[in-house]
């Protein structure tokens, strides 16, 4: 699984960027291998997260291969006062279900090293 972090500050949103973004949504939506998203916003900083979760690379690829979403990169910067996008895979998942998370029904098992790893994080 992959997940595709886009972090922006905001200007002013108009009519042009809810309907491109409505259309982006369904479009993603829609693409198989698309597993959900969550959104944060870190109200110190005004940053926004939307969290976006793929079953492979090609899903994700798929997106940014869309025509809206390529409009929507060109025209970032009438929206948009700086942007982030981390792409990352998922190398484990679990939880106690308790919360609605779009991974919530997955679990994939945290890779364990062993403990005289060497890894200097450990």
């Amino acid at each position: 699984m992959y997940s595709s972090t886009f972090t922006f500050a905001k200007k002013e949103f108009d009519n042009d960027f809810h309907v491109l973004d409505n259309t982006i949504a369904a479009v993603a939506k829609s693409i198989p291998g698309y597993l959900g998203e969550e959104s944060w916003e870190n109200r110190s900083t005004g940053l926004i997260s939307n969290v976006y979760y793929w079953e492979t690379m090609d899903a994700l690829e798929a997106l940014m291969r869309h025509p809206h979403h390529i409009a929507a990169k060109q025209q970032q910067g009438r929206w948009l006062d700086g942007y982030q996008v981390i792409i990352a895979e998922v190398i484990g998942c679990y939880g106690d279900r308790g919360l609605a998370h779009p991974l919530a029904s997955r679990t994939v098992p945290m890779p364990l090293r062993p403990a005289n790893s060497q890894d200097p994080a450990r």
